[in-house]
């Protein structure tokens, strides 16, 4: 298949939904890695973004593609497509700057440093994982960008903060606590996931399902009847993650039985 014919049906199959925009950014990308028969690295992705990434390199003739977050088990993480001919070995060009700060009563968030960057100006694709701890947040970002924020991130949220590079190497592994969950459900909406999964009412799900506060499979759930199905990932803001790990069918009173995994 030519390239250009696969590249037309990437972007009809992803026409319509919310990975339109990534497709076609990274099928162009992916594109001019295969012209040039070198390599075109992209900016940090989230988990469906990278989904997108796979299936365009196993689209396009003679691509590969690799991705790298900056430590074992980022999140986000940056692709590289790379053709087949190419003999270099690049790099995901990514840093990592650690923000302090001293004020013992300040409790920044994922949200606060992720505010504060983007209130200078930076663009959410030059971020990867942000990593808070009680006084430290360590912050991937694209190495073009480390410099600048030395020199000009200086607060986040009511915190002053200093800033130095740091080094990958002191990452660790990324390890989740997971919470395995029993419940029975009435149906598969999408709603009802979500409210065994984190703990609360159905109608608050729906509530926050409204003010776009939850992902399924990284895409926002646009309706509270969506269904669900075994092996998908809810997000919610604030919350963490819930993997439906198995649907076991259903109950003498007809309810549905369903195992979670809630990673915190």
């Amino acid at each position: 298949m030519a390239n250009n014919s696969a590249r037309e049906k990437i972007i009809r199959y992803y026409k319509g939904t919310e990975g339109e925009e990534t497709a076609i950014r990274l099928a162009d990308l992916a594109g001019e890695a295969s012209r040039t028969q070198k390599f075109r690295l992209t900016g940090f992705l989230n988990p469906y973004e990278m989904e997108i990434a796979e299936t365009i390199a196993a689209t396009l003739d003679g691509l590969s593609v690799d991705f790298g977050g900056g430590y074992e088990g980022a999140e986000r993480q940056r692709a590289i497509f790379m053709h087949r001919d190419f003999g270099g070995t690049p790099s995901f060009d990514i840093a990592c700057l650690n923000a302090t700060w001293h004020d013992e009563f300040a409790r920044l968030t994922h949200r606060d440093v992720l505010g504060a960057l983007m209130g200078q100006g930076i663009k959410r694709e030059k971020i990867g994982d942000i990593l808070v701890t009680a006084r430290m947040a360590r912050i991937l970002v694209d190495k073009k960008m480390a410099e600048f924020l030395l020199q000009n991130l200086t607060d986040i949220g009511a915190a002053h903060v200093e800033c130095e590079l740091g080094e990958l190497a002191d990452i660790a592994p990324r390890e989740e606590r997971v919470k395995d969950i029993s419940a029975t459900v009435a149906s598969l909406r999408v709603d009802s996931i979500a409210a065994a999964g984190f703990g609360m009412s159905r109608s608050r799900a729906a509530s926050d399902i409204e003010a776009d506060k939850l992902k399924l499979n990284w895409q926002s759930v646009k309706n509270a009847s969506q269904t669900v199905k075994q092996g998908d990932v809810l997000s919610m803001r604030g919350r963490g993650r819930v993997e439906v790990a198995e649907i076991r069918g259903k109950t003498k009173k007809g309810r549905i039985g369903i195992s979670l995994k809630r990673y915190i």
